[in-house]
């Protein structure tokens, strides 16, 4: 059994939404995702953890095509929320989505944990200043998902921590210490993100910090293969 990571899919393949709007890389990026994972040699039995936006659908309906391709992809998937995945609404509900349409693969990261061996998996959507607007609001969805982040840290019991993000928790200048605060108290050894993508990638943080290891693992980044982690 080996530990996957890669994010940021945006996924349309039920829809007319080019990707390589964004840049010729893009382009037909869902064909170069089955090649990364074959050429990965992932397995059933492997892990992959899917850092967030990864349809491009409004509701869940809108995403059936793409779930269908996540789930016959190779190994068991584990999904968390990006900020362009409209689709999402509860967990439970897409739990339900999954299960009345044969999608038995992929799993789902929110206020809990995934046993891995002497590890355990844990992750949120978290927050990106990019996104901060100074109102209440904000402070409202920064809280939760704190509380989220630390109910499936909490969750993992003795387990050593590996994080999954979506929104970079370093990037540049920018720091968010409510994570940070989490990662020293509960001694994540790890935290895979996505959410950057193009020249942006420049400017992510790739290393080590204060005991926690940093991966950007957007699509685009790693060439639309899953990174083997070293777990």
């Amino acid at each position: 059994m080996a530990l996957y990571a890669i994010g940021d899919f945006h996924l349309a393949l039920g829809k007319d939404k080019p990707m390589d709007v964004f840049g010729e890389k893009w382009k037909n990026h869902a064909e170069k995702i089955k090649e990364g994972f074959a050429e990965r040699e992932v397995t059933d039995d492997d892990i992959c953890v899917l850092c967030g936006d990864l349809s491009w659908g409004m509701g869940l309906e809108d995403t059936k095509e793409d779930f269908l391709f996540i789930n016959a992809l190779p190994g068991k998937k584990i999904i968390l929320k990006g900020n362009h995945d409209y689709w999402w609404s509860t967990a439970s509900k897409a739990r339900r989505f999954f299960a009345e349409n044969g999608i038995d693969t992929i799993d789902i990261l929110n206020n809990n944990s995934f046993a891995y061996g002497e590890y355990a998996i844990c992750g949120t959507r978290g927050w990106f200043y990019e996104e901060e607007k100074g109102g209440d609001h904000d402070k409202k969805i920064m809280r939760r998902e704190i509380m989220r982040l630390e109910t499936s840290l909490a969750s993992a019991g003795e387990r050593k921590k590996l994080v999954f993000l979506h929104y970079p928790p370093v990037y540049m200048n920018y720091t968010c210490p409510e994570i940070l605060e989490l990662f020293k108290r509960y001694e994540v050894r790890l935290c895979c993100y996505g959410h950057i993508h193009g020249k942006a990638c420049n400017y992510a943080f790739n290393g080590w910090r204060d005991g926690t290891e940093y991966k950007l693992v957007s699509a685009d980044f790693v060439n639309f293969a899953p990174i083997r982690l070293p777990y």
